[in-house]
């Protein structure tokens, strides 16, 4: 019956997958094989309902904090941090070091919205222009992009899959980032070398478009602006709880909005719920995006997802897969069977927040250590669902820059995050 259950599931996901439909009626049809699943296997419906609910109230941090997210990712737009910060690092950019700086870009943006799809739709959205204008293949931009997309979205503090696994491990999300940074050392450093030795090869001509004219018609781009991005750095090197760290940053952009952008109270209130709205076309293809609304799809994959890991805590579903994970682990290593239940999860579950909260309520029990296994579940199911291309981890960021799937082959950081830790010497036995 478990096992029935799990295929009708992934045939839900491939239907879905085949007709192009929102992932989310594959996972609401889920959530009724599991409760199906559960009647049968001799609980009461009101019961099943309670898992279900018990498995949402425990993700409820990570929901208000999507909410927040929502919020400061939009008046960061509004406000300019968001079109200032991305001005003056586009003059980094040289046609040679192309790939190089997208990266490293997309990097930078990525830690301060702790979005790669919003990284993907504002930092990637530009460079993609740029490496038209200098006639730089979109497959190798866009590989680019995905790597440094993803590079925030694993160990930023406002991230929400980095918030995500600090809330399902029980651990501090600032002791998560040190142990992802000092993993993401070698990774970065291989990854930027490459991208380095490929741009040497395959430098584009052309002229890059002067962004500062480009986002002057719609905003004052005074160093003021960065102040939000600034106030949640800070807050952040002292360890102040992320959401009081993002309510900070907020706040701060609320007289930037008034008095720098000369943005009508009205309008901020609009933009806090429906995100930012550009007048100019061109503008807008780069920047709209945010707000309340802008984070309900992810609330309802979190809610739904959290609603399965309610269920599946009081049945014995995943029982015979637990089993099988635990035979792997012994006669490898616990990393290794980690990555290898977050790639059939990423494969099987078609977007991050579930391949995440899969994988660890199968791995909880062979990593006893709560930071080691926060650590490998950053360093394999968030970097490896951005890699399957049916997944809306790559898929959706791909499509924001106009690059192809095959660009995933050229996001390297997302590789050797999960490869270089396989020979870390602290997951070897």
């Amino acid at each position: 019956m478990a096992s029935l259950t799990i295929i009708l599931f992934c045939l839900c996901l491939f239907i879905c997958l085949v007709f192009r439909l929102s992932v989310l009626y594959a996972l609401i049809a889920g959530l009724v094989l599991f409760i199906v699943y559960a009647l049968r296997s001799g609980h009461s419906f009101a019961n099943a309902l309670k898992y279900a609910f018990f498995g949402i109230r425990d993700a409820k941090n990570v929901l208000i904090a999507f909410l927040l997210i929502g919020i400061m990712t939009a008046l960061w737009r509004e406000a300019g941090t968001i079109p200032t910060i991305v001005c003056y690092l586009s003059r980094l950019v040289h046609p040679s070091v192309f790939l190089l700086m997208t990266f490293i870009l997309n990097c930078l943006i990525s830690v301060l919205t702790g979005t790669s799809f919003g990284t993907a739709a504002t930092m990637g959205a530009i460079c993609s222009t740029m490496a038209a204008s200098l006639g730089i293949s979109p497959v190798l931009m866009g590989g680019a992009v995905l790597s440094g997309a993803f590079f925030g979205d694993r160990c930023s503090p406002v991230s929400t899959s980095a918030l995500l696994v600090a809330d399902l491990t029980k651990t501090s999300i600032f002791s998560n980032i040190k142990g992802m940074l000092r993993t993401a050392l070698l990774p970065f450093f291989l990854t930027s070398l490459i991208y380095v030795a490929i741009g040497f090869k395959t430098v584009g001509g052309g002229e890059l478009p002067d962004l500062f004219a480009t986002f002057g018609e719609e905003f004052h781009l005074s160093l003021l602006t960065v102040i939000p991005a600034a106030v949640i750095l800070i807050l952040s090197l002292f360890k102040v709880n992320v959401k009081i760290s993002m309510s900070a940053s907020i706040i701060s952009t609320i007289p930037i909005c008034l008095f720098v952008q000369n943005t009508p109270i009205k309008d901020i209130t609009q933009t806090m719920i429906f995100g930012y709205r550009a007048d100019s076309a061109q503008i807008a293809e780069m920047l709209n995006g945010g707000g309340i609304l802008s984070m309900i799809n992810v609330s309802a994959i979190v809610c739904i997802s959290a609603a399965y890991s309610g269920i599946f805590k009081k049945t014995d579903i995943l029982v015979s897969i637990k089993k099988a994970i635990h035979k792997l682990a012994a006669r490898s290593t616990p990393y290794i069977a980690i990555l290898a239940t977050s790639i059939v999860s990423a494969v099987i579950s078609c977007n991050q927040t579930l391949a995440i909260m899969l994988t660890e309520q199968l791995c909880h029990d062979i990593e006893k250590d709560r930071n080691k296994l926060a650590l490998a579940l950053e360093n394999t199911a968030v970097v490896i669902a951005p890699l399957v291309p049916w997944s809306i981890a790559g898929a959706v960021p791909l499509a924001s820059v106009n690059a192809p799937l095959s660009s995933i082959a050229f996001a390297f950081f997302l590789y050797l995050v999960p490869l270089c830790n396989i020979f870390a010497k602290k997951d070897l036995k």
